[in-house]
């Protein structure tokens, strides 16, 4: 679900130097390492490694920011993806939307559930299925999260321009959009 802290250090400087996309970059265009596969790997994987950075970064912050409401960045995801749903959805629907294992939403909701945030609901057509339903007690943690995930936001988006927001929004829009449906 959400990437674990690890001991990987998070604030640590990039391997190499210069902003990404500068001439002085290794693997920027125009140099003589962007044409090589070895260069583009290279760059490729600092790359991945910078995002990983930054979403442990984003994880940490978010974690700091929610722990006052008393909930996990895992929680609040699995609570925001209830409250997506028109009808109370199956817990197997939730899995699938989350991308994780059965398991893993059965865990959530018994914290949610335990919080009263959540309620298990029996299925109209069928007593095996089991359907998840949002409660006001929900609702009203939704409202407290969406501002302490706009400081969380806010803090990591600090040393960035409206501009170079702008910009960094259609470049993950491009990343998250191109990326292949994966099958659980």
């Amino acid at each position: 679900m959400d990437a674990p802290d690890s001991p990987a250090p998070v604030d640590a400087p990039p391997a190499a130097s210069g902003t990404p996309g500068s001439a002085s970059s290794p693997g920027a265009p125009g140099s003589a390492t962007s044409s090589s596969s070895s260069g583009s790997s290279d760059t490729d994987g600092m790359l991945a490694e910078q995002l990983l950075r930054l979403t442990r970064r984003l994880h940490r912050i978010q974690s700091r920011q929610l722990e006052p409401i008393g909930i996990t960045p895992a929680q609040f995801r699995l609570l925001r993806t209830v409250a997506q749903y028109d009808a109370a959805p199956r817990m197997a629907d939730l899995a699938q939307r989350l991308e994780v294992v059965p398991r893993a939403v059965t865990t959530l909701v018994d914290a949610l559930e335990t919080s009263g945030r959540v309620r298990r609901a029996p299925d109209p057509d069928s007593r095996r299925v089991v359907r998840v339903e949002i409660t006001d007690e929900g609702r009203a943690t939704l409202r407290s999260l969406r501002s302490a995930r706009r400081a969380a936001a806010e803090e990591i988006l600090a040393p960035l321009t409206a501009d170079q927001r702008e910009v960094l929004g259609g470049l993950l829009s491009a990343l998250v959009d191109g990326m292949p449906e994966r099958h659980c």
